[in-house]
């Protein structure tokens, strides 16, 4: 499950784990951690706010051996990580699926400025990026053949597309059918 900052991902995340998934949320659990981007050294402390420019050299990203032990784990069960990380392309073979959930630009700024749980977005520079990134999201993740499911329904109708799509619960079952990657 991937998506720009700010789209429910942790919250989702939370929601699944509440009804007995198996649930992991990469940026909270030891997944994800900042990269410089020159040197490939992990960023222990990173500073916040985050100076001019910052965002340029570091970057985001997932440890291909966790989600790996993770993965060899499973077995016959099911398993939904959440998280968006810049490298998340180098971990894809490891899932049946990609899920991405969009939301729009206004959405988007009302849940960063607005939230509680982290402060990342807050910070105009952060919140500049985030935009960004959120512009070309649906497009990018449609190229890659990932499932799009709309991050603005409520909650509980979020969480049933994401089983729907897992095959987790049926279509037919869930409060909102899943918006397909080719956009039905």
């Amino acid at each position: 499950m991937t998506g720009n900052s700010g789209v429910g991902k942790s919250t989702v995340c939370e929601l699944l784990k509440d009804r007995g998934e198996l649930a992991v949320d990469a940026d909270w659990e030891g997944y994800n951690h900042w990269v410089d981007r020159v040197s490939g050294q992990a960023v222990v402390d990173p500073p916040y706010p985050v100076p001019a420019g910052w965002l340029d050299r570091f970057g985001w990203k997932i440890r291909r051996t966790e989600v790996e032990t993770l993965a060899a784990g499973m077995h016959d069960r099911t398993a939904f990580m959440f998280g968006a990380v810049e490298n998340e392309h180098e971990v894809w073979d490891l899932f049946d699926l990609v899920i991405c959930l969009v939301i729009d630009n206004e959405t988007l700024r009302h849940r960063l400025l607005t939230r509680t749980t982290n402060t990342f977005g807050q910070h105009p520079e952060e919140l500049a990026a985030a935009l960004k990134d959120n512009d070309r999201a649906e497009a990018t993740y449609r190229r890659f053949g990932a499932t799009i499911i709309d991050g603005t329904r409520p909650l509980a109708e979020v969480a049933d597309a994401i089983l729907a799509a897992a095959g987790r619960l049926s279509i037919a079952d869930a409060s909102v059918p899943r918006r397909s990657s080719t956009g039905d």
